[in-house]
């Protein structure tokens, strides 16, 4: 079976069926397989699933929950074994793998990517970081909203933009600076005071022979941060703008060579 969190959470059989899960076997399951075959107890399970009004009896409420989502799950898998729903003394565990998750996959992915990269072998790096990225289907848990799965919303948001920063940097290293322009202005947009990101983009378009669409992306965040913050991008942002303001060959991929930008303008 797989289950998925990374856009609404679902559960689909081996062959793609998608599970009908009644709401509140939903939340159980995804608090469940945050970390796949674990011991989940009791008081972690009400705190999660009732984060303000619990229920009178929690410990019979969550296993009239249980029963909803065993069932579910048992009905459904027909083309193999359900996954288990084993009851504990004081939890429960809900006995997948890591490769059912799709967050775990997605985690398991990036660490690989990483290792990787580190080994010099980045071909097969941007490889596993596009798997990986490939797992998203758009805000995860995004049809559970509770205090638990915004919290869990923030942690997988930031592990999202790492790991398409770490793609990115691959994609630069390899002058392959076309390539990961869209999902640089993309997080541009989501990320709007990050400088890590606006460096990586004015890099990107400064590669590309655009020149002065990399000075306006500076221009554009100093204004947002003097406006907002109250601030000034940071040292590292400010010295790649006045690397691109002065046309640093340095900053060109080792393939290129300098006629690459000879149309460039400020």
């Amino acid at each position: 079976m797989d289950i998925q969190l990374l856009g609404c959470v679902e559960a689909r059989t081996c062959t793609g069926h998608k599970v009908p899960l009644p709401h509140s076997a939903k939340i159980l399951l995804a608090t469940l397989v945050w970390n796949p075959g674990t011991f989940v107890s009791d008081e972690v399970l009400w705190e999660r699933v009732w984060p303000e009004r619990r229920p009178q009896h929690p410990r019979d409420a969550l296993y009239i929950h249980a029963t909803r989502l065993r069932k579910a799950l048992g009905g459904a898998e027909t083309e193999g074994r359900a996954p288990e729903l084993v009851r504990e003394r004081g939890g429960y565990v809900l006995a997948v793998g890591q490769d059912s998750v799709d967050v775990a996959r997605f985690r398991d992915l990036v660490r690989e990517a990483r290792h990787a990269a580190r080994d010099g072998r980045t071909e097969a790096a941007l490889d596993l970081f596009g798997r990986a990225l490939g797992l998203w289907r758009g805000e995860p848990l995004s049809d559970v909203r509770t205090a638990w799965a915004d919290s869990a919303r923030v942690t997988l948001r930031r592990e999202h933009r790492d790991a398409l920063v770490g793609s990115t940097e691959l994609y630069l290293r390899r002058g392959r600076h076309d390539e990961c322009l869209r999902q640089l202005n993309w997080l541009a947009d989501m990320h709007p005071f990050d400088e890590k990101v606006a460096g990586l983009l004015m890099l990107a378009l400064y590669r590309g022979g655009r020149q002065a669409d990399a000075l306006g992306c500076f221009r554009t965040m100093r204004m947002r941060m003097s406006d907002q913050l109250g601030c000034e991008p940071g040292a590292e942002l400010r010295a790649l703008h006045a690397r691109i303001l002065s046309r640093d060959p340095g900053l060109l991929p080792a393939t290129a060579t300098p006629t690459v930008l000879a149309g460039a303008s400020c």
